[in-house]
């Protein structure tokens, strides 16, 4: 105990072409744009949203500012020329072992031009810099290859792929574990 708040959000993060901010109730349709669309949602643990489920998740988004107890996530939207085309997932797993877990999602459009690389890249700066965490896993189906791809192109080491251990949409599903460590991320090339 006595940490205090790791991370509070106070204003949006610049990448090249990218601004990261938290999700607004405005942001609806957006984000349905991806969390409706079942080719994104194939792999999520979610089955695709409804315009009301959306803004029920939008609801709680947008005052998901501060990450200081074990399970606090935020969500920084990707804004690119004034539209939302995807999400960081960050959620702080513990504090006395100084973990997060970092997650995405892409409007389809979007995808394969580096945004999630952009993006994530800033967000496991900030999780190794001022959150001052010393590792980052990433969960995910390994059948998504393109999200197998990001976590390789991120530095991230496979560490583990669980066999059908998850019930998923009716069907046994593996799971991927991807990790890296902050010395890691530092000695990475860039």
């Amino acid at each position: 105990g006595g940490h205090g708040v790791i991370w509070l959000y106070d204003g949006p993060l610049h990448t090249a072409r990218l601004t990261l901010r938290l999700l607004e109730t405005r942001d609806v349709d957006d984000v349905l744009a991806w969390m409706g669309d079942p080719a994104v949602t194939r792999y999520q643990l979610y089955e695709p949203r409804d315009r009301e489920q959306v803004q029920a998740h939008l609801a709680k988004a947008s005052i998901a500012r501060s990450l200081a107890a074990p399970g606090d996530w935020t969500e920084f939207g990707l804004e690119l020329q004034g539209r939302i085309i995807g999400i960081i997932f960050f959620k702080l797993e513990s504090v006395d072992d100084l973990t997060g877990e970092i997650g995405w999602a892409l409007t389809k459009r979007y995808q394969g031009h580096g945004y999630a690389f952009e993006a994530a890249t800033a967000i496991l700066d900030l999780a190794f810099g001022p959150m001052k965490l010393r590792r980052v896993t990433a969960e995910l189906d390994p059948r998504n290859d393109a999200s197998v791809a990001l976590c390789l192109r991120l530095g991230m080491r496979q560490e583990a792929h669980f066999v059908e251990n998850l019930r998923f949409k009716g069907e046994w599903a593996d799971t991927g574990i991807y990790a890296i460590l902050d010395r890691e991320w530092a000695a990475r090339s860039r």
